[in-house]
């Protein structure tokens, strides 16, 4: 699957997929949501999750490379291998 694809399922299959097939690599916190970064292949994911009200808020995907700064010393590249 590429990321143009993924992006045109609903929130809720975007968010199935990230569950089986990506490997969770970090999370930062944001407003009050909890941010989970997955690896899926050619993409990466990240789900908002709001511990509050147990809502999945948003799974998007991108490619930037950007959007990886917000995570900087938090990924285990270990888990890359």
């Amino acid at each position: 699957m590429d990321l143009t694809q993924f992006n045109t399922y609903s929130t809720a299959a975007r968010f199935e997929i990230v569950w089986e097939h990506g490997t969770f690599l970090a999370y930062r916190g944001r407003r009050g949501y909890r941010i989970e970064l997955f690896d899926l292949g050619n993409f990466l994911a990240e789900v908002w999750f709001n511990p509050q009200t147990n809502v999945t808020a948003l799974v998007r995907g991108y490619q930037s490379k950007k959007a990886l700064e917000l995570y900087v010393g938090k990924i285990n590249l270990e888990m890359l291998s």
